[in-house]
């Protein structure tokens, strides 16, 4: 590697695979949560609408942490508030997230008797302003059930639009981390849930959103060994290169194909804990963004 010669990155350390697995599980979280809201199926779903949405702001907020964490210079954080660049994925992701954070506290603040059902607002403004939140929940849940799909697609954009790496250099990665986001929200939603037809609804989506992800990332493979020879070596990272047995012990097996295969098994009336399936999707999905972000930096141009 020749020094500002040959495209380098500052190496980004856990603060943004952390970032982006938080993001896309408060995304998976909330899109659940605002769909079932618009179909008004607030009572057959409650863990999904009214539950599980609770985690989201403090794991936003989390998220964000970690990312200031990660930048240089920290005081001038403010400053992507400031303008907006349609060409630019921090300035997409920055604004998505400045709607999506407080609509998330509005949602708890809506949905809080579901966990404390003696819970009363002391102050009457406050009463005012919940009323009027909950006579246009509908809008506000398009709003979000919009704004997630965006977060949650950003999260892979934000990897992809950084072309000096062949690894992050395809499209893939943004539905990819859609699909990924949405299944640990459903695993989160099914850990959450003390309703089992419930439970078993969230299965069947995760077992199809597993299916997506798989079929994603054989095309991603597919696509890098039938391009030019950096895609080929970027993919040879994880076929018998350095991060081989983590991405396809950990992230694969691990993280889909076994929590798939006790999804199944629990459709078909064996006895599997719902805590192994819904963890093991939350571990394969935080590992997945890991691999990513550190293979990412590792391929590069050498020709």
């Amino acid at each position: 590697m020749n020094p500002m010669i040959d495209p380098q990155l500052n190496i980004w350390h856990w603060h943004i695979p952390l970032y982006l697995f938080l993001g896309g599980l408060a995304a998976g979280i909330l899109f659940f949560a605002a769909l079932y809201t618009i179909q008004g199926k607030e009572k057959l779903y409650p863990a999904a609408v009214k539950r599980a949405p609770f985690i989201t702001p403090f794991i936003l907020v989390i998220g964000l942490l970690a990312l200031l964490l990660d930048l240089n210079n920290k005081p001038y954080f403010w400053q992507l508030y400031t303008t907006l660049r349609l060409e630019s994925p921090m300035s997409w992701g920055a604004w998505t997230l400045m709607v999506v954070t407080p609509i998330s506290f509005i949602w708890c603040a809506l949905n809080i008797r579901e966990i404390f059902p003696s819970f009363d607002w002391k102050y009457r403004w406050i009463k005012r302003l919940e009323s009027f939140f909950t006579k246009y929940k509908i809008a506000m849940s398009w709003v979000l059930l919009i704004f997630s799909v965006i977060l949650g697609i950003y999260t892979g954009i934000l990897f992809s639009a950084f072309n000096a790496r062949p690894l992050w250099n395809t499209s893939i990665l943004g539905p990819l981390f859609l699909a990924s986001g949405l299944s640990t929200g459903a695993a989160y939603i099914m850990l959450v849930s003390r309703s089992h037809a419930e439970r078993v609804m969230f299965s069947k989506i995760d077992i199809v959103l597993i299916g997506i992800e798989l079929f994603l990332i054989i095309h991603m493979f597919m696509g890098f060994l039938a391009s030019t020879q950096v895609q080929i070596d970027a993919a040879g990272l994880f076929l018998g290169g350095p991060y081989t047995v983590v991405f396809w012990v950990f992230v694969v097996f691990l993280g889909m194909v076994l929590p798939a295969i006790l999804e199944v098994l629990e459709l078909n009336k064996f006895r599997v804990p719902v805590l192994i399936p819904g963890l093991l999707v939350l571990f394969g999905g935080l590992m997945f963004r890991f691999v990513i972000a550190y293979a990412g930096q590792a391929s590069r141009w050498l020709y």
